[in-house]
């Protein structure tokens, strides 16, 4: 196996061997904090754009199943780790973590030091970084990756998000509404044990939404889902904003992940770039009174003194930094959370938030 080399924009260079696909990969270099549960961090569409590094020491040693995919692909683009594991258990089906990465065509590199890395991380701030198997063209690299447009800069939304309209009816009560900005499967699954639902790019316009059937049910609620890059994107601020500034004032509105920035955006607030964000199925929120552990995906958030005038009230935070991990409108139906309400292999406490929303259809009020 060959020897690989993840290069930092600052000039850093971590040297370890390759597993996965050969090839030289460009993203911005995010840690996780997850213990377990790789396939689905990395099929996770926020980490598009990403070069993902797994705290955890060893990695792989299980096997990779069909029914654990939160999206059709690896979305990451390249994955370091501190050990790979050549010997996984077979208690599982499928395939080792080696030919999952090669079968996506995406590089792995195994024996770095993931702990100095993740503190360089922490100290600085996330980084441009690029893979390569090339060590005599690390000088002229580490120069391309600082002219380099960070993957924020395109709309990476639209590289995620479906381009048609999909239906679920699943004979509920309720139907909603999903502007799909890269949702995960583990969300769409937990929505359709409650509701009938339609995705929608994340591009259709409000009035699509207001006038669509499915049969003769209309959509009751819309909800704004998670999803990779800037919320502040200029094809964002021209489609998904103004579609939930009118959807405001028309039906109940529950939004998550990217959904909870676009929701401050559309009401008048703001949002600002993390140092290093949240990534990690550990993170501590306050909400109500009580702690609660929840996963998290996200480099953006809702700057809490911008709401002032809004209507937005941020009434949940990250118990490490103070950051806002919610908010509700003070008279509209709308409420929202940065975090994923996950019922699957993370933590499933929050996940009375998606039943709250058919109380807020049916009642009209939060």
């Amino acid at each position: 196996m060959a020897q690989t080399y993840l290069v930092l924009e600052d000039g850093t260079v971590y040297e370890g061997t390759s597993f996965g696909y050969e090839t030289e990969a460009y993203g911005e270099v995010v840690f996780t904090t997850e213990e377990c549960g790789y396939q689905k961090s990395l099929t996770d569409p926020s980490y598009r754009g990403n070069i993902v590094v797994m705290t955890f020491p060893l990695i792989g040693n299980y096997l990779v199943h069909d029914d654990w995919f939160h999206s059709d692909r690896v979305q990451a683009n390249a994955v370091i780790v501190k050990e790979y594991c050549r010997n996984p258990s077979t208690m599982y089906p499928g395939i080792t973590f080696d030919q999952f990465l090669k079968d996506n065509k995406v590089p792995g590199i195994t024996g770095i030091d993931t702990r100095d890395l993740t503190l360089r991380i922490r100290d600085n701030g996330t980084m441009r970084g690029a893979v390569t198997q090339k060590k005599d063209g690390i000088e002229e690299l580490v120069k391309k990756l600082k002219s380099m447009p960070l993957p924020s800069e395109s709309n990476l939304v639209a590289e995620v998000s479906p381009t048609t309209i999909k239906e679920y009816d699943e004979g509920k009560e309720i139907t909603i509404g999903v502007i799909d900005c890269g949702e995960m499967e583990g969300t769409i699954r937990a929505l359709r044990a409650r509701y009938n639902v339609v995705l929608f790019p994340y591009d259709t316009p409000a009035d699509v939404i207001m006038d669509y059937k499915m049969g003769a049910r209309k959509i009751q609620g819309v909800m704004f889902s998670n999803g990779p890059g800037n919320p502040a994107h200029p094809a964002i601020m021209k489609s998904v904003v103004p579609t939930f500034k009118t959807l405001s004032t028309k039906m109940p509105i529950f939004a998550i992940g990217l959904g909870n920035q676009v929701a401050a955006l559309a009401m008048g607030g703001e949002v600002y770039k993390m140092k290093f964000g949240h990534h990690g199925v550990n993170e501590p929120v306050m909400y109500g009174g009580r702690t609660y552990i929840t996963a998290q995906n996200h480099i953006y958030a809702v700057d809490e003194k911008s709401l002032e005038g809004t209507g937005m009230i941020a009434d949940q935070f990250n118990v490490n930094d103070h950051s806002v991990e919610g908010m509700r409108h003070e008279s509209l139906p709308i409420y929202t959370a940065q975090y994923l309400p996950e019922t699957t292999s993370e933590p499933w406490e929050t996940s009375f938030l998606y039943d709250k929303f058919g109380q807020v259809i049916k009642e009209g009020h939060l």
